[in-house]
């Protein structure tokens, strides 16, 4: 695939929008939440912080299988900290997956971080889904002036 094809897709812009909008809604302390989507392109909201996860590829797709599966969301130990992994899709884009990490030597137990975790994913697909919504909005507000500019620019 063309490298100019996967970052004018549809899921890599959507992609782009969402972290833009849920990085800056992140605590600085907070946890790490990584988008990432099928062609291997990765938005951390925390780039050294998710380096020092330092996951391995063989790794993620495992996890990722086993959200393609359906085991959502999948849960992990990576050193010191709980990772999540869930698919992140709206009703007509797959945008990939959504990877939090939570900060080591969070105090609550595991069902508490399921939750947390649970509520969190829910809220940037949320994202994900308004965000697509302005779109496609956006698209069909523009439809008639472009199709008068190409039938205007064609009659002359």
């Amino acid at each position: 695939m063309d490298t100019y094809d996967t970052m004018f897709s549809a899921s890599y812009i959507l992609n782009e929008q969402i972290a833009r909008q849920v990085f800056e809604t992140l605590p600085e302390r907070g946890p790490v939440v990584a988008i990432m989507d099928r062609d291997g392109n990765c938005w951390p909201s925390n780039s050294d912080e998710f380096a020092r996860l330092d996951l391995s590829e063989t790794m993620l797709q495992d996890v990722q299988a086993k959200v393609d599966d359906g085991a959502e969301p999948v849960l992990t130990q990576v050193g010191r900290r709980r990772v999540a992994v869930a698919q992140l899709a709206t009703e007509a884009t797959n945008c990939g997956y959504i990877l939090v990490a939570l900060s080591p030597g969070e105090p609550h137990g595991p069902v508490s971080e399921i939750d947390l975790l649970e509520a969190l994913l829910s809220q940037i697909t949320l994202v994900a889904r308004l965000i697509e919504m302005n779109n496609l909005l956006v698209q069909a507000r523009m439809r008639p002036y472009q199709e008068y500019g190409v039938c205007g620019g064609s009659a002359n």
